[in-house]
Order: structure tokens, then C-alpha cells, then sequence
């Protein structure tokens, strides 16, 4: 059975992708920040449909806790699935920020680059060890690298940071086998920097190819078939996830 690693696995799109990977036979390990309480209640999802998960805190900004956290992970997947090692990584954990250039402050632009870049940069880093060869990592990035989207500039220049990051791992894990791809997602109705409204929902359908906004299982699924053997050949790619926003 695969094990696969999944951060903000409490809530949107994390959460879809950990039920979606629980389906497909994997095993998952779920990390949450502040959200025991809605981790919590992912993993009994999962285990009321025959699945199995387990649940670790891990704050993504902090790097001095990635190495105690490693070695929590290596426990769980030895006591509970008798795995000694991690086949699946997926870079989920983040936040949105809506602030125009001129007013971001210094704490926000951190705030975000530790989540978003630094994190699981160094967090990969950590896990490497973990990793089986043959492993499968996915980093979630965004369509406002492509779409400039005002109010979002330090969020999307750290996530086209982590699109290019994407492509550096896979050329030197490729050694290993190891396969690392970006999904990056388009307008979706998660709680993401406070979730949408009505109007600002409609102004996003109307500007994708097949007139909707996107929901959490739309990448969820995504995500669990990069992970997969089915997409095998699949690397190095970033692989955008909106119904075809602003074409």
C-alpha cells in the first residue's frame, strides 16, 4: 500500500485531494496548523469509507520544526501501515492574502514566503531521506502566475517561484525516479483568502472557457492521478486546473 503525505489536508482542496488518494488504495497522512477539529474529521471520512489516515500538526513557516516533524512521520508509517518509506508528497499547505503592492507589509510579504516557497522547499528537503525511490511529489501552484491578478502579487510571484522549483527537483531527483509536477488551479470555491462572493464568483465564470468556478474534487482529483502509476510519465510539467480561465 502507498503512503502519501499531504499538507493542509484539514479543508478545500487538501482535503479533497486526501480522500481522493484514499480511494485510489493509498494510504494518507494529513497535516493541519490551527484546524485539529476539521483534520480530525477528514481522517474519520476516510476511514468511514474503508480508507486509512492519520493526522499530524505541522506549520509549514516554521523550518526548525521540519526535522521532529520527519521523524513523528517516519513513527506513523511504521506503527500504522508497517511503511518504511513515503511515496507521495504533495506541497498543498498555504493562505491567500488581498492587498495592493503599495500597502503589503513586510510581516505579510515573510508570511506568505515562508508558506509558500521556503516551506516546502525545506520541508522536501527534510523528506527526502523518507522518499522511495520511484516516489511522486506535487506542488500546488496557481493560474495567477499566468493571469496577473491585482491585489495577489506576493502570493503569485512566490507560487511562479515554486512552479520554477518544480522543475529544478524533478531534474535532480530524476536520478531517483523520482516525479515532480505543479498543479495549478484557477478560480475555486474553497475558503482560500476568505472564500468568494456571489458577484466576484459570477465575474470569474464568465471568464472560463466552460462557465463555472471550479470546486475542491476538481483538483483533488487531479492531484491523486499525478500520484498515481497511471501517470507515470508525467514530470517536470505544470498543469493547469481551471475549466480553461481567461484562454
Amino acid at each position: 500500500m502507498k503512503s502519501v503525505l499531504i499538507t493542509g489536508g484539514s479543508r478545500g482542496i487538501g482535503a479533497s485531494a486526501a480522500l481522493q488518494c484514499a480511494r485510489r488504495g493509498m494510504a494518507v497522512v494529513l497535516t493541519y496548523n490551527e484546524r485539529a477539529d476539521a483534520a480530525q474529521a477528514v481522517m474519520q471520512r476516510i476511514e468511514a469509507e474503508g480508507g486509512h489516515a492519520a493526522v499530524l500538526k505541522l506549520d509549514v513557516a516554521d523550518s526548525n520544526g521540519f526535522i521532529p516533524f520527519v521523524g513523528k512521520l517516519r513513527e506513523i508509517l511504521q506503527e500504522r501501515w508497517q511503511h518504511g518509506t513515503l511515496d507521495g508528497l504533495v506541497n498543498n499547505a498555504g493562505f491567500g492574502l488581498f492587498n495592493p503592492i503599495e500597502t503589503v507589509t513586510e510581516e505579510q510579504f515573510d508570511g506568505l514566503f515562508n508558506v509558500h516557497l521556503k516551506g516546502p522547499f525545506f520541508l522536501t528537503q527534510a523528506l527526502l531521506p523518507l522518499l522511495a525511490d520511484g516516489a511522486s511529489i506535487v506542488n500546488l501552484t496557481s493560474a495567477t502566475t499566468r493571469v496577473a491578478t491585482a491585489g495577489v502579487a506576493p502570493y503569485a510571484a512566490f507560487k511562479g517561484g515554486l512552479e520554477v522549483l518544480t522543475r529544478y527537483m524533478a531534474k535532480e531527483f530524476g536520478p531517483r525516479r523520482i516525479r515532480v509536477n505543479a498543479v495549478s488551479p484557477g478560480a475555486i470555491r474553497t475558503g482560500l483568502g476568505g472564500g468568494l462572493d456571489e458577484e466576484f464568483e459570477a465575474l470569474l465564470a464568465a471568464q472560463t472557457a466552460l462557465g463555472r468556478i471550479g470546486e475542491a474534487d476538481d483538483v483533488g482529483q487531479v492531484i491523486a492521478g499525478l500520484l498515481s502509476a497511471d501517470q507515470g510519465w508525467v514530470n517536470a510539467q505544470s498543469i493547469e486546473v481551471s475549466g480553461g480561465y481567461q484562454v
